[in-house]
């Protein structure tokens, strides 16, 4: 089972539970803010996928076995859930929502289409590898030495919430680099699972994200025949992260409906 941080709802439960998958080098606990305001009136899952944060160390980073893992917190917060995905987790929700579409309600995809992209990100894993753990003690000296590696601010933010400073024997990052970079041509790229998934899907993007391109849209639309389409303006990939009320508001609305 995947390690599984729990908003329960403050109010009377009268949606369905929330189950949300964050990105690569992500971990529920990125997605705390948001995931608290949406439990207003559900249960509200952040899952560490496989790989991150708290949950099992795997051989494997599939897709398959991702929406496997997906599958099996469906099951045990009580299905059919809601289910949100950004990026690699919009991914594997995908992938569960078209081989066991009966788990999930309704659908949310956050800026990213079901399509191989030509990226790659390992560049990333190198740099964090990179960082020396000696002696850290403070997540503003780890910035300070990531940042040798990696200019972007808000990059280093992101990535330095996966590093555990208070690790017993040392600082320790929460990530499986070894499999992850073995894996990643399966991360970027996509299964080409087939099916059709015909329960409400909404494609939320970053309207200056390059992600999910117009041509998507075709592919999009015949796995997902009942999926629509909203973009956050002045947002990129990292769409929740950039505008959160936004986003917040926008999932709350197409939950709810």
């Amino acid at each position: 089972m995947l390690n599984l941080i729990h908003h329960p709802a403050s109010g009377e439960r009268t949606h369905p539970p929330l189950v949300i998958a964050h990105g690569l080098y992500g971990s529920g606990r990125n997605w705390g803010v948001i995931a608290r305001r949406l439990a207003d009136t559900r249960d509200v899952w952040a899952v560490d996928m496989r790989n991150h944060g708290e949950s099992p160390r795997t051989e494997s980073h599939s897709y398959p076995d991702l929406a496997a893992d997906l599958a099996e917190v469906a099951r045990h917060v009580g299905a059919p859930v809601d289910l949100l995905g950004h990026s690699m987790g919009g991914k594997a929700a995908m992938q569960l929502a078209l081989t066991q579409p009966d788990l999930i309600r309704r659908l949310i995809v956050a800026d990213i289409a079901p399509v191989a992209y030509s990226h790659d990100q390992t560049r990333h894993i190198d740099a964090m590898r990179a960082l020396d753990l000696t002696g850290l003690t403070t997540r503003g000296e780890a910035d300070r030495r990531l940042s040798a590696h990696i200019d972007d601010p808000s990059l280093r933010a992101f990535f330095l919430q996966s590093l555990d400073l208070k690790a017993e024997g040392g600082p320790r990052w929460r990530l499986n680099f070894d499999t992850l970079a073995r894996e990643m041509p399966k991360i970027v790229g996509w299964p080409g699972t087939q099916g059709q998934f015909d329960r409400p899907a909404l494609f939320l993007t970053g309207a200056d994200s390059h992600y999910v391109k117009p041509e998507y849209r075709d592919t999009i639309r015949a796995l997902f025949p009942a999926a629509r389409f909203a973009k956050i303006p002045g947002t990129g990939h990292w769409l929740h992260a950039e505008k959160p009320r936004e986003f917040e508001e926008t999932a709350r609305v197409f939950l709810n409906a």
